[in-house]
């Protein structure tokens, strides 16, 4: 569990993605790979197992499957390029160890697979084609969410080296963990800490203050009122904070910024890029 894993497909948020990710690796002292996924294309491939009489057909047919195996060399070769490219990025950024590794399959599935050997995934959030990000969530990026374990770094935005985080905290027993867990990593620390609480009980802002200060941290708390997403991204936005750092599925009304039936709220209201605790 040591390597940074920066997941790039040359969408909008490619060089942030790689940006974030060796911000990551550095902070962290681990090695950073960059995974490219080729989608499988098996299931858009043309099946004539069970054409009869096709005559001039069969011509037509081998075009097509030149096409794909064309469509699949050209996949490859942009792939190649691009993680050439991040690698480059990475390393004039100052990343001592990068890697590169593509390969074929579905990400998320990818993802869990090399989940053992995995400190920190870092994901690019997609805009979708037809909505703003606030009312639709990019499909891979929630399966993800809901389905690994480690901690995931959303980049949602343009590379802005981080000064400052908050931690979305509600006294839950995952809540605690997440402050537990940026307490004892050197990601954050040195940078300024906000401790924000979405309740009417400030008692657990005490024991967050207390455990992150013994570590070295400055903590500023706040107490705020109102739905839990509007609040925390308005206090971001108002503080011009760099880094929202949350955990994933607690038991309170903060674990429905994480788990929705459609999307995540945080993630999709949410301008400055997301830190996941698991």
């Amino acid at each position: 569990m040591n390597n940074v894993i920066a997941c790039i497909d040359g969408a909008s948020y490619t060089e942030s993605v790689c940006d974030y990710a060796a911000w990551a690796a550095k902070r962290l002292d681990s090695p950073l790979e960059f995974l490219h996924v080729l989608i499988r294309q098996d299931d858009a491939k043309v099946d004539a197992s069970g054409s009869i009489g096709l005559g001039a057909q069969e011509s037509l047919l081998q075009e097509l499957s030149d096409l794909d195996e064309r469509r699949s060399i050209i996949a490859r070769e942009h792939g190649r390029q691009l993680l050439e490219g991040a690698k480059q990025r990475a390393t004039t950024a100052g990343t001592q160890q990068v890697s590169a590794r593509q390969r074929h399959g579905e990400l998320v599935e990818t993802l869990v697979e090399i989940e053992a050997d995995t400190r920190l995934y870092v994901l690019g959030q997609h805009d979708h084609e037809t909505k703003p990000k606030h009312f639709l969530l990019d499909h891979n990026l929630e399966s993800a969410v809901r389905a690994l374990h480690r901690p995931i770094l959303v980049a949602n935005s343009k590379f802005t080296e981080p000064r400052s985080f908050m931690i979305a905290f509600d006294g839950s027993t995952t809540g605690r963990k997440t402050v537990e867990m940026v307490a004892d990593s050197p990601l954050l620390r040195g940078l300024g800490c906000h401790v924000v609480i979405v309740s009417n009980e400030d008692k657990p802002l005490h024991w967050a203050s207390q455990r992150l200060a013994a570590t070295g941290f400055q903590i500023e708390v706040k107490q705020l009122e109102g739905e839990p997403a509007n609040a925390l991204a308005e206090y971001a936005e108002q503080r011009s904070i760099d880094l929202l750092v949350m955990g994933a599925y607690g038991h309170s009304r903060i674990r429905h910024l994480v788990v929705g039936s459609t999307t995540t709220a945080i993630l999709r209201r949410s301008k400055v890029p997301v830190l996941i605790l698991r």
